[in-house]
Parts: C-alpha cells; sequence; structure tokens
C-alpha cells in the first residue's frame, strides 16, 4: 500500500499554514512553535533548523527528539477521524498536531492543550 502523499511533504510548507490558522483566531506564531516543541521536543533552534531544510513529515516526526509520551491524552476528531483510533503511527502524529493547532486555534487554554490538567 502507497503511503499517503503528506509523509512526503515538506513539514515547512504546511508550518505556515498552522501559524495562519492560529493567528487568524487571535494566537501567535510562538503558541503554535510551543505546541510543537511540547509533542516533538524539538527545540526553537532545532525546529527552525527543520524548516529551513524542508524536512518531509515522516522525517520530521521520525526523528524527533522526544515525542511527548502525554500525547497519548489527545482525544477526538480530525477531518473526521478519531486520533486515538489511528493505528500507523506516523500519520497518529500528524494528526495530534492537527489536533493541537485546531484547539489553540478554537481558544483553548495553553494548559489543556499542553495536557498540563
Amino acid at each position: 500500500m502507497a503511503k499517503h502523499r503528506i509523509y512526503s511533504t515538506s513539514f515547512a510548507s504546511v508550518y505556515p499554514l498552522y501559524v495562519a490558522k492560529a493567528e487568524k483566531k487571535g494566537r501567535t506564531k510562538a503558541e503554535v512553535d510551543q505546541i510543537i516543541t511540547w509533542l516533538t521536543g524539538y527545540d526553537q533552534t532545532q525546529l527552525q533548523a527543520r524548516l529551513e531544510k524542508q524536512t518531509d513529515f515522516e522525517t520530521f516526526f521520525a526523528e524527533a527528539p522526544q515525542i511527548n509520551p502525554s500525547r497519548v491524552l489527545i482525544k477526538g476528531m480530525v477531518c473526521g477521524v478519531r486520533v486515538e483510533d489511528i493505528e500507523e503511527p506516523t500519520m497518529r502524529e500528524i494528526r495530534y498536531l492537527d489536533k493541537l493547532i485546531d484547539e489553540l486555534a478554537r481558544g483553548k487554554a495553553m494548559d489543556k492543550i499542553l495536557r498540563k490538567s
């Protein structure tokens, strides 16, 4: 079975869409970056390097320094699919990120988005 095209899409090509979605709802690029670093373990310098390198989604998640174990607390629907039911690991990570950005754009508090309680 062929891989979904999102795997070979550069993270840098989608990142501005995440930022635009957040900013349109009064949130910030810094909050988007905070979500990404929380989920992946990349620090700001590493994240910027990945963006400049045009790293694809599959590599972006495969090489993430420290995938956050609390991500399993992320529940809900993204694109009509429950994130907790996605079996393919890379697609699940991508959808976790999508869900977090959706929550940010909907005005959810950062503590709740980052599953701090």
